[in-house]
């Protein structure tokens, strides 16, 4: 069995008004992410990890911002278009392990209906998926409340 690590990792910007899409779901808060897409930085974080992993370069290059088509587009879907590039390569999903840095709202109540969506979507085990998520003290972009980060690394098996 062949394993292979992948590192993933997405910015947004923090904008009043706009939707705040995270881990697939829909949070209420005075600010949004900035996207092409929906701006769900979880999501692409993951994205980029697993496409990564695969050697598959990055989420810009398959779903990139010139695509007037992916404009307000769910995550979700790029999610699961990902997935199937990284099947049709014959990997699967071993584990993705996550962290949100986000000063504000606090989303630790939230994290098991986002395993939960994720999973789903990756056709794999909530146990597989992990979702932390931490503040910055209050120091750089995202303490001053203008943009939201997130981190991913995965694993991915070929049999």
């Amino acid at each position: 069995m062949k394993i292979r690590i992948g590192f993933g990792y997405d910015v947004h910007r923090l904008e009043a008004g706009c939707p705040f899409w995270l881990g697939g779901i829909q949070i209420e808060h005075v600010k949004g992410s900035v996207g092409h897409s929906d701006g769900d930085v979880l999501i692409h974080a993951i994205c980029d990890g697993l496409l990564g992993a695969a050697n598959l370069r990055d989420i810009g290059i398959h779903f990139p911002d010139t695509d007037k088509s992916l404009k307000g587009i769910d995550s979700k879907i790029l999610l699961k278009q990902t997935l199937n590039l990284i099947k049709s390569k014959g990997f699967q999903i071993g584990n993705i392990d996550s962290t949100i840095c986000l000063q504000k709202p606090k989303i630790k109540d939230l994290i098991p209906e986002m395993q939960k969506i994720l999973a789903s979507v990756l056709e794999i085990s909530t146990e597989d998926i992990s979702i932390k998520a931490t503040t910055t003290e209050n120091l750089g972009f995202v303490g001053r409340e203008e943009g939201i980060a997130a981190y991913a690394v995965v694993l991915l098996s070929k049999t």
